[in-house]
């Protein structure tokens, strides 16, 4: 579904990735994770058009997509959640959902309500509720929610669990587990690697822009590398 191959990215003078090469496959959750810094928010961007590689390809359904405006690319099928969920505060919940369907025809907007709320009951009950007095999880599942409004086939999210309490990821992870579960295929960026690689197929380490690190979710869990840089062990 999506082939990065050898993009590199500079910030300035700073070269922020090098060389990164990853691949997503139809039906997977892959996780890139890594300390902060390591480019994975910029692998991302850079992937969904916010950002410009200077070398490399970047392939979404069997297209390149290197050039691809970041708004043409939503209805495509490619969406990402960001980073601090940016919702729009002063909006309803309900508002910012139909914001995530301006790609769609009129007609898929009930349907794809009936379908997140279906994901998401909290967001149903809350529905005309402003978006700015959600709490910080209601907010991630606002954020993921209008995302999937807009119907994707691959759904990037960047750090979901950032500021939540530890039931509250539970529950993310739960929820995109589930997402996975209806056919979502899904990118997760995430600093919390033992619960990105325990939901994850695949995974990729990010060391300070580089990849240094690839396997199953259950390899990486294992490595000792992995397990004394991330997960305490």
């Amino acid at each position: 579904m999506l082939s990065v191959y050898n993009i590199n990215v500079w910030y300035g003078a700073i070269h922020a990735i090098k060389n990164v090469s990853f691949d997503v496959q139809e039906g997977e959750i892959v996780a890139l994770i890594g300390a902060n810094g390591a480019g994975k928010s910029t692998t991302l961007k850079t992937v969904s058009g916010l950002l410009r590689s200077q070398s490399g390809s970047i392939n979404f359904l069997g297209e390149n997509i290197m050039h691809t405006p970041a708004e043409k690319l939503v209805s495509r099928g490619l969406a990402q959640v960001p980073e601090g969920r940016r919702i729009f505060l002063e909006m309803t919940v309900e508002e910012n959902l139909e914001m995530g369907a301006y790609t769609q025809p009129k007609t898929s907007v009930e349907p794809g309500l009936a379908r997140v709320y279906d994901a998401f009951p909290r967001l149903k009950e809350r529905r005309r509720q402003i978006a700015g007095t959600l709490s910080g999880g209601e907010q991630q599942m606002l954020a993921m929610g209008r995302a999937l409004m807009s119907n994707p086939k691959l759904l990037m999210l960047d750090e979901p669990s950032m500021g939540l309490a530890p039931i509250l990821i539970a529950q993310i992870f739960e929820i995109i587990e589930e997402l996975n579960r209806a056919g979502v295929t899904i990118l997760l960026v995430e600093q919390n690697a033992q619960m990105a690689l325990s939901i994850a197929s695949r995974g990729y380490v990010l060391e300070t822009g580089n990849v240094i690190l690839t396997g199953t979710g259950q390899e990486l869990l294992v490595n000792d590398d992995v397990r004394k840089a991330y997960l305490g062990g």
